[in-house]
């Protein structure tokens, strides 16, 4: 026959005769069987390892039993339809092999049901071998799921809404949430209503709007805002992001995930506070600018200038065609070199305010002249503690932080009240360490963060423009300590090194002998 369904029949079956005439019923009913016939044991079960059978059909023989078939299925984990087609098996005994698996039972002298039950076997067990394809494939979809939920930084949610009864649930949670929200996923989906007790009261009307809006026009539900799990003080930002999609008329189901965005919110807060005080500090150094041209302009105009207007005058009668004596001409010379040598003080006291010359003599001996005097003009001492000599600085980085030392030293004069100072200016491996210590009255955190602090502002700023790293903390009644780190040489590679002495220079440490409160 052309259409002709191949059949790979195993019977255990030591009547030829029977057998024969089982072949001819599967050929009449349209397979073309392929048949290889067993009556032991050891050849049963090495037909089931070389060879994938399609049914087998056994009699229950007295060396064989159905009973020892179906054992020697199940021992090699072989899901084959067994069918038992006997002449002598009772009914009780085909019961209980039919309940231990096999797939049939039917007797040799009625087989008229044979074709059906195999066609049927073998619908069944394609149905059968899908669902374990299936199955499979589910198990390795969840799996991966899982690994990846396990994985995500944030809680991977489903959330259904019904609104006819305005009811809500969480058919799945993932277990970040017990990390998240402080509720492990099961407790959270059994009693919904405690993801909105953890929302701020500010921020919970704007949940449920957002919820009902994204319900309503089927528009993805973007949420942000404030929780506080039980039992804990900090408060977190999440960002809940779903998408939805409606089941029916009343019932809308969210697939989303929320996350964690509490640093990127600091993270914004301390970016905007950070331009606001860059803002505060442009505005100030401008205005200094002004003031400080300002007062260089009145300087040069009633200075130099009002001397200048003195040598005109003194000039002016020198040029007329009058005899005058002798004396007369050099009188006015002596009057014209005093004002001459009072503008080269001028010039010369305004040049140092803007640049002092002393910083062409090398970073440790401006700082020492510095502090000396500081010290002449305060009549606070300070004393300078340098291992080198001379220190090789670019121009830049010198006035950089020569102008650091003098803002500290200003702060000091103007705020700590302190009657000595101990600095120290060191070269550690192409890195500048200047240390500022006085044992002052001690800077405070809120002193630190004033927002009319733009003497620390300006020196934090300018230490960061150069890759570096300024340090300041106070001890009351005990003095302040500021440090600054500074590359000197290629910036990108001393970046680790400042990083890395970070610890050591950032708390302070008094030295109680070299700075003392008392005189």
């Amino acid at each position: 026959m052309v259409n002709e369904e191949k059949l790979k029949v195993l019977m255990v079956e030591c009547s030829e005769e029977d057998g024969d005439r089982i072949l001819q019923i599967l050929t009449r009913g349209g397979f073309q069987p392929d048949c290889l016939c067993v009556s032991t044991i050891s050849a049963l079960r090495d037909a089931l390892l070389t060879r994938d059978w399609d049914v087998v059909l056994s009699d229950d023989l007295p060396q064989l039993t159905a009973q020892d078939v179906l054992n020697a299925l199940k021992d090699q984990e072989l899901d084959i339809p067994l069918i038992i087609v006997s002449s002598q098996i009772g009914e009780e005994a085909a019961g209980h092999i039919m309940a231990s698996g096999a797939y049939d039972f039917m007797m040799k002298k009625n087989l008229a049901r044979l074709v059906p039950a195999i066609r049927r076997s073998q619908h069944e067990a394609g149905n059968y071998q899908q669902f374990r394809i299936t199955q499979s494939a589910l198990q390795k979809s969840e799996t991966l799921f899982q690994a990846i939920t396990s994985n995500l930084p944030g809680v991977v949610f489903q959330f259904v809404l019904t609104t006819a009864d305005n009811q809500t649930s969480f058919p799945y949670v993932s277990d970040a949430s017990e990390t998240l929200l402080g509720l492990i996923p099961r407790r959270l989906m059994d009693n919904p209503s405690l993801f909105p007790e953890l929302i701020l009261a500010d921020d919970r009307e704007s949940y449920y709007q957002l919820m009902m809006i994204s319900a309503e026009q089927l528009s993805t539900w973007n949420w942000e805002g404030c929780i506080q799990v039980k039992g804990d003080s900090d408060i977190k930002w999440i960002s809940l992001r779903a998408t939805p999609r409606r089941v029916s008329n009343s019932v809308t189901i969210w697939d989303g995930i929320m996350i964690n965005i509490t640093r990127n919110k600091l993270a914004e807060r301390e970016i905007a506070r950070s331009r606001e005080q860059l803002a505060e500090l442009s505005s100030y150094l401008q205005k200094i600018k002004e003031q400080e041209r300002a007062r260089i302009a009145r300087e040069i105009h009633d200075d130099i200038g009002g001397t200048l207007t003195a040598i005109k005058y003194e000039l002016f009668p020198c040029m007329d065609t009058m005899p005058r004596k002798p004396e007369f001409y050099q009188q006015k010379m002596k009057s014209i070199e005093s004002l001459v040598d009072r503008v080269i003080d001028s010039t010369r006291r305004i040049s140092l305010d803007l640049r002092p010359g002393i910083l062409d003599c090398g970073i440790v001996a401006a700082v020492q002249w510095q502090a000396k005097e500081f010290s002449d003009r305060t009549g606070i001492t300070c004393k300078v503690s340098c291992e080198n000599d001379e220190i090789s600085l670019d121009s830049d980085l010198a006035i950089a932080i020569f102008r650091i030392f003098q803002e500290t030293l200003t702060n000091i004069s103007k705020h700590a009240h302190a009657s000595r100072v101990q600095v120290k200016l060191l070269e550690l491996d192409k890195l500048i360490l200047l240390e500022v210590i006085d044992n002052g009255c001690g800077i405070t955190h809120t002193d630190m963060e004033k927002r009319d602090s733009f003497g620390i502002r300006g020196m934090r700023e300018r230490c960061q423009q150069l890759r570096g790293n300024f340090y300041i903390s106070g001890d009351p009644e005990k003095g302040t300590k500021v440090t600054i780190l500074i590359p000197t040489g290629d910036l990108e590679q001393q970046t680790g090194q400042v990083v890395s002495l970070k610890n050591k220079f950032k708390t302070p440490s008094y030295d109680k002998k070299s700075v003392s409160r008392s005189e």
